[in-house]
């Protein structure tokens, strides 16, 4: 049986960890336990595993899942006590069809030609070619982007604010892994969340080198995290309604067998640097997509509520959209 956790406030406004019930209708709360960061360092120092751990700490008492969710008292499936050493990254093209989704939003022509391919085209076939290395040996990179730290992160239910500058807002449904760099230097993998990988993609579209811009905006993921590894073959909707209406609708795919690249080789390119291996940080990775309301000519707007789900993960991911009220005027750097 999977096991999945919640980080929540409970209504004396106290952190919680728990874990959902078959049914999903309960949260059965862990003992001694305030967040899946200090739970697993927990489980680090007593050389046990997480699942075994949390199996340990289940208490008698359970909350209504239904009653955190509709207070707004969900809370990320993981987070840092210092959110500046909490890393948002991801990697792109790296599932079969997002290549031909970013052509498009390109608006290029792939042709048999290596010199006629968009940048785009020759890293997916880079990747279809030596993503998925065998045991023990080390594939091509991937494209990698920086999205932010905790300061970037939206729990689940609240609001994705974009940018008063920005000229998007939209959704990218995927997986989210989440990391815990233990205190030898080691990438401890928690598990896998649902995620909603907010970008600008008509930043994005005037030129590929704009990708950065584009990717230095909010996002969300959870509620619920699967620890373990999760299924090859994945299959979920996103979604976005608007009005109280479905406005969009499209089922996506994910997982390895989906994928140009193995979530090892894609782990390796990341944690490969040693500055991402600082004990105690927490890392939040994106692993890409191929399948966006912007392809299929969606342009969002205020209030609509993203919505992403799939078998095995729990609960949605939602959350609506909003645009911030800041000036989008010159920003003015003073003297010291």
């Amino acid at each position: 049986m999977s096991l999945r956790l919640v980080q929540f406030f409970d209504e004396a406004g106290t952190r919680r960890v728990g874990v959902p019930s078959e049914d999903g209708r309960h949260l059965t709360v862990l003992n001694g336990t305030q967040s899946v960061y200090s739970l697993v360092l927990d489980a680090l120092a007593a050389n046990t595993p997480l699942a075994t751990f949390v199996r340990s700490r289940l208490s008698d008492r359970s909350v209504d899942y239904d009653a955190v969710i509709a207070d707004r008292r969900l809370l990320p499936p993981i987070d840092h006590p210092d959110e500046t050493r909490c890393h948002v990254t991801g990697t792109g093209l790296t599932h079969l069809g997002s290549a031909d989704t970013r052509d498009k939003m390109h608006k290029s022509t792939v042709e048999a030609d290596e010199a006629a391919l968009t940048d785009s085209m020759k890293m997916f076939r880079w990747g279809l070619e030596g993503g998925r290395p065998a045991p023990g040996a080390v594939g091509v990179q991937p494209e990698w982007f920086y999205k932010g730290n905790g300061r970037f992160i939206v729990p689940p239910g609240a609001p994705l604010v974009s940018p008063a500058f920005a000229e998007d807002a939209g959704e990218e449904p995927e997986l989210a892994g989440l990391y815990v760099i233990a205190p030898d230097g080691t990438p401890v993998r928690v598990g896998f969340a649902l995620a909603n990988e907010f970008s600008d993609h008509v930043t994005e579209r005037k030129n590929y080198l704009f990708l950065a811009h584009s990717k230095l905006r909010q996002s969300s993921f959870g509620p619920e995290v699967l620890i373990g590894t999760p299924p090859a073959d994945i299959r979920g909707v996103s979604r976005i309604r608007r009005d109280g209406a479905v406005l969009w609708e499209k089922p996506f795919v994910t997982g390895e067998a989906n994928m140009s690249h193995s979530f090892a080789n894609l782990e390796h390119h990341h944690f490969k640097y040693a500055e991402h291996r600082v004990p105690g940080d927490v890392h939040v990775h994106y692993f890409g997509t191929a399948t966006l309301s912007f392809a299929d000519g969606v342009r969002t707007q205020e209030g609509d509520i993203f919505e992403i789900e799939a078998e095995g993960f729990g609960r949605p991911l939602r959350n609506p959209l909003a645009i911030a009220r800041e000036p989008a005027g010159l920003v003015t750097v003073r003297e010291a």
